[in-house]
């Protein structure tokens, strides 16, 4: 792949995020812009996939709009237009993707649909565009764990846009335990970063809950620990006027923190990589971080916690490298809600 000069309009509209960010050759964010809607979908404990829908379309242009004025861009300054294809929630896929179409055929522009989880592997690429001395850009090949609410997955990159999928969880993706751990402990949503705040005050070792291993696979399952937690709390209920939440927190934090890391550091071992990337929605936990970068054997990367969570800016520094393998899209690309990675 010939890297060239390039400047990518990034949008995402995957699941309740609407966002749009420009990036030049792949790694330096000119703006990143996210309207967030958490707090329309707090009452309902998760995300309300219309009302997502619906906001997206209230948005999207404006944050377009916003995210090329604080790259002192125009329309005309851009190369391409990547789009996040798919994985997500259908309703929310399809505005991005129209928006994204109809800017690609007003300008002549390339169209380059991209993989959301894709996208978060690229965001260990990123930087901001006054950063004063570059990172470099992460080694080949790479063991990427992806840990989100909706994927926890191992995979092997050995080079730019080949990804080899070792394993994946077979119930709860890890997001999404959390999420349903924090329900039973009476936390708010969203339950990653509630959970963790609870577990800051609390013992890891106070509970001996589960760990799936599921030897001789690179599988997670984090079904088991989400319903040990729940039977611990139904049994301190009969005795405990209240529950000690922050023990509990912080017990359930490690066992998942636990799995992941040990897991992932036997693969990047087998595989003999070079380096090891944490990407996606739960790398923003702090146990999670200390855990891999803590470690001496493999340098780590995992992006700035505004890159973690859903962002375009991963969106355009994936299109970018599709961009320059020659890859664009036709007009006529339609969303995958459940697309693979590979």
């Amino acid at each position: 792949m010939e890297l060239k000069p390039a400047r990518i309009l990034g949008i995402e509209t995957s699941c309740d995020e609407t966002a749009a960010a420009v990036v030049e050759n792949g790694r330096e964010i000119l703006s990143n812009v996210v309207a967030t809607q958490i707090d329309l979908h707090v009452k309902y404990g998760g995300v309300f996939p219309e009302v997502a829908s619906r906001q997206h379309i209230r948005t999207i242009y404006a944050v377009i709009d916003e995210a090329l004025q604080r790259a002192n861009m125009s329309l005309a300054d851009i190369q391409a237009v990547a789009v996040t294809r798919g994985p997500g929630l259908a309703g929310s896929l399809v505005v991005g993707m129209n928006a994204a179409k109809g800017i690609a055929l007003g300008r002549h522009l390339p169209l380059i649909g991209v993989n959301h989880l894709e996208g978060h592997i690229y965001s260990a690429w990123l930087y901001p565009a006054d950063t004063p001395n570059p990172p470099a850009a992460p080694l080949f090949p790479q063991m990427v764990l992806l840990v989100s609410g909706g994927h926890t997955e191992l995979n092997l990159v050995r080079e730019h846009l080949q990804y080899e999928h070792l394993g994946g969880t077979l119930d709860d993706a890890a997001g999404e335990a959390f999420d349903k751990v924090a329900r039973t402990l009476n936390l708010p949503y969203p339950g990653g970063p509630s959970v963790q705040k609870a577990a800051e005050s609390g013992n890891p070792g106070a509970f001996k809950f589960p760990r799936a291993w599921l030897e001789g696979t690179w599988n997670f399952s984090f079904s088991g620990l989400k319903t040990a937690v729940l039977r611990e709390v139904r049994s301190l209920e009969k005795t405990m006027t209240s529950l000690p939440v922050p023990n509990l927190a912080a017990s359930f934090q490690e066992a998942v923190v636990d799995v992941l890391f040990t897991k992932t550091m036997k693969a990047a071992r087998e595989f003999g990589v070079k380096s090891i990337l944490v990407a996606g929605g739960v790398s923003a936990n702090a146990a999670l971080r200390e855990a891999f970068t803590s470690q001496g054997e493999f340098p780590v990367h995992i992006p700035p916690l505004s890159l973690c969570t859903d962002n375009a800016a991963m969106i355009a520094s994936a299109g970018y490298f599709h961009y320059c393998a020659g890859y664009p899209d036709r007009l006529d690309l339609d969303v995958l809600p459940t697309w693979p990675l590979s």
